[in-house]
């Protein structure tokens, strides 16, 4: 039973530190830019 605990405690820590570095390669490569920002730059006042 402990060891079950044991290895379930590994692979959740595993599975955390993969979608970890999922996410750091996900904003890095710019799938979290800002594509509505250009549309509405129009409408902001020169200053």
């Amino acid at each position: 039973m402990l060891w079950t605990i044991i290895a379930l405690i590994i692979l959740m820590f595993a599975f955390g530190l993969a979608g970890w570095f999922i996410f750091l390669w996900a904003v890095k490569s710019g799938q979290f830019d800002d594509v509505e920002r250009p549309k509405h730059r129009m409408m902001d006042e020169d200053s």
